[in-house]
């Protein structure tokens, strides 16, 4: 809630169980950072219908929404998440050509702030390569919080899984992604991204833009 946008997404939701035209106002405040999640993740071809098709579920599915948690960030992106799981072999091929090239031309300007703060090419095209390695539900807490910003609270909640095993596979994630970086990049202290390296965050977002 904001002074811009006075009334909660919970608020809005349950008005729009009898006014749904008042949903429009989720998907105002969402569809941006939901679509740059997906296209991060399958590239800018498949971003559109599947952002799309998410607030579509997410429209059909909002008498079931908890009203008890304000935010439908996590809700959004676990829908998101899951239309992705569809389109695991583009994913993974997605993975293979960044890998390859090291370049997403669709989304230079992104990965050159990226390379601001990760020197460049070989680190960036080894993430990728461990990120592609992952299992699909290691990979998708990793990038929930690397570029969705999710907290683990919100990741178990979008995932519909327990908080524990947001931890689990957080360290699992992290011990196979570290092998493919060097240790100084890892931070123990950051906010609540304790579990994830200090350059995945960025080195995921610029792999998944970088075919963005």
């Amino acid at each position: 809630m904001t002074p811009d946008r006075p009334y909660g997404d919970a608020e809005v939701i349950d008005a729009s169980r009898a006014d749904p035209e008042r949903f429009a106002e989720i998907y105002d405040a969402h569809f941006a950072t939901v679509h740059g999640y997906v296209e991060r993740r399958l590239g800018r071809d498949a971003a559109d219908d599947l952002t799309a098709e998410t607030f579509l579920i997410a429209f059909r599915q909002r008498d079931g929404y908890d009203l008890t948690r304000d935010s439908a960030r996590p809700w959004l992106y676990g829908i998101a998440t899951n239309l992705v799981g569809r389109h695991r072999r583009t994913e993974l091929s997605r993975y293979r050509m960044l890998a390859r090239t090291g370049v997403d031309s669709t989304v230079q300007s992104h990965e050159d702030r990226v390379a601001d703060r990760v020197s460049a090419g070989r680190l960036r095209i080894e993430i990728v390569r461990a990120l592609g390695r992952l299992s699909k539900g290691d990979r998708d807490v990793v990038l929930l919080m690397a570029l969705a910003d999710l907290t683990r609270d919100e990741i178990a909640t979008a995932l519909a899984i327990p908080y524990g095993t947001v931890g689990s596979r957080l360290h699992r994630a992290r011990r196979k992604l570290r092998q493919a970086l060097p240790a100084v990049l890892w931070s123990e202290t950051e906010d609540h991204h304790t579990d994830t390296p200090a350059a995945a965050r960025p080195a995921a977002q610029n792999q998944e833009s970088a075919h963005g």
